[in-house]
Parts: C-alpha cells; sequence; structure tokens
C-alpha cells in the first residue's frame, strides 16, 4: 500500500540521507521523495511516497519522528489533503497531430514550454491520475520522454502544526539501535 508522508525537517547536511537510511534499513520502497526549503531557510519540507503494508504504517512514521532534524513527521495518506505532480513531456510528432496534441494539451490544462519541428515540451501539473492518463494520451500521438516531479503535498487538516524539539545527537542513535535489536528478536 502506498502512504503519503510528509516531514519538516531541518534544513542541514546529511538530514535527506538519515530519513532514506531508515526507509532502506526496513526495506520500504521510495516511490517518490521530493524536497525543497521552506519560506523559513532553516527547514524543509519533504513528501515521501513509500510502498508499505498497512499495518506498519504508524511504525514508520513513529520512527521518521524520532530521527535527528525531523521536526514533523505526518502520514497524509487517509487525512484531507492536496497532492499535486508535475510531468514534463516530450513528444516527437507528425505535423499532421499537431493540433490535436495542441487540443489534448488544452483539455488537460497543460502548457507546452518548446515547440520545434520534431514536436513539443509540454508540462502539466496535477493529481499521479491524471498524469498517468496525459501520459497514455501523448504516447498515441508519437515517440515521448517523460519525466515526474514526485508527488508534492499538503494537508487540509485545521490543526496547527506540531514541532518537536530535534533530538541530541546521540541519544536518537541510542534508540534506532534499540530498535533493531527488538525488531531483529
Amino acid at each position: 500500500m502506498l502512504q503519503t508522508l510528509s516531514l519538516l525537517l531541518e534544513n542541514k547536511p546529511g538530514a535527506l540521507m538519515r530519513v532514506v537510511g531508515v526507509l532502506a534499513a526496513r526495506n520500504y520502497n521510495v516511490e517518490s521523495l521530493t524536497v525543497a526549503r521552506t519560506i523559513d531557510e532553516t527547514l524543509s519540507r519533504m513528501t515521501i511516497v513509500v510502498d508499505v503494508e498497512s499495518k506498519v504504517r504508524a511504525q514508520v512514521v513513529k520512527q521518521l519522528n524520532k530521527l535527528v532534524n525531523v521536526l514533523q513527521a505526518q502520514d497524509l495518506t487517509e487525512e484531507r489533503s492536496v497532492a499535486r505532480e508535475m510531468v514534463l513531456l516530450r513528444v516527437r510528432a507528425e505535423m499532421a497531430n499537431r493540433t490535436a496534441i495542441l487540443k489534448e494539451a488544452e483539455i488537460f490544462q497543460a502548457r507546452v514550454v518548446d515547440s520545434s519541428v520534431e514536436g513539443f515540451a509540454i508540462e502539466c501539473t496535477g493529481d499521479p491520475e491524471k498524469l498517468d492518463e496525459f501520459v497514455d494520451l501523448m504516447r498515441s500521438y508519437g515517440e515521448i520522454e517523460v519525466t515526474r516531479s514526485g508527488l508534492v503535498a499538503v494537508t487540509l487538516e485545521p490543526k496547527k502544526l506540531r514541532l518537536a524539539s530535534p533530538v541530541p545527537m546521540g541519544a536518537a542513535e541510542e534508540e534506532e539501535e534499540q530498535q533493531e535489536r527488538v525488531l531483529s528478536k
């Protein structure tokens, strides 16, 4: 089952590695990961889509909340939230199909960002299902090349952000080691 996680973390070297390390150590497959600085330059917001069994979803959030640099990890899978992804697509098409491609792009509210004799570069934003449909449709017009951004999500819940103080160095590592020992038994 795909789980969408939103993390607020300190914008420091190694923060991304710690988060990915926890997921890799437990053999969870990361479907997408996006991270960028927030309006506060000292913080970053990360959206991760990870493939986990539904019974361990709460455990994943707990493990991420214990990491150094992570101020808040939140499961958005079943919360009211908005999630979007962007796709950049190049389609090579014959001249006869160019008008149809532009009409289809307009229907999907996509935007042509480059045009040449060979075809178009098109940007489209939306939920992943919409983008899948757009990519499948463009495939029918000719050879395509696709780059996807990964999911970006934000909660719509009115609750305030609850920031946990960063876990002091050493304490989190001891706790992780204890968890590893418990899991290995």
